[in-house]
């Protein structure tokens, strides 16, 4: 008898086990085809010296682990959608953990700058940070 309740318990349970988990990481080509709908805030989260060196257009740098970024997501706008990267997409995915946690809906992880510039999405380089 517990063995048939166990089984009916696990049976149950499977349709809550097989709910679709919202999408979090995006490739290079799946970011390219998502912004062309729906504008969003690109960030990357890199120390200064990374960004400096090269980042995509448009992207605003709030460094991570100089605590630049906890100073400020907070106060970013919850109802936006945000792009995160860095150079290998963990700091970028610490980042969106944080912010979900904080009530933000729309975040993504691009991961790691290298795929990114490689999949040939704009870059610059920025010589005067000071």
């Amino acid at each position: 008898m517990k063995i048939f309740i166990l089984a009916l318990a696990l049976f149950s349970a499977q349709p809550l086990m097989a709910q679709d988990v919202p999408k979090t990481t995006l490739t290079p080509t799946e970011y390219q085809q998502i912004t062309q709908k729906e504008k969003g805030v690109l960030v990357d989260v890199r120390t200064p010296e990374e960004f400096k060196n090269g980042h995509l257009k448009k992207a605003k740098n709030s460094d991570f682990r100089g605590g630049k970024f906890d100073k400020e997501y907070d106060s970013w706008d919850r109802s936006k959608t945000y792009y995160l990267y860095c150079a290998s997409g963990n700091r970028s995915g610490e980042a969106l953990r944080l912010m979900q946690e904080a009530g933000f809906a729309n975040v993504y992880n691009l991961g790691a700058y290298k795929d990114l510039k490689a999949s040939r999405l704009k870059t610059t380089k920025e010589m005067n940070i000071k």
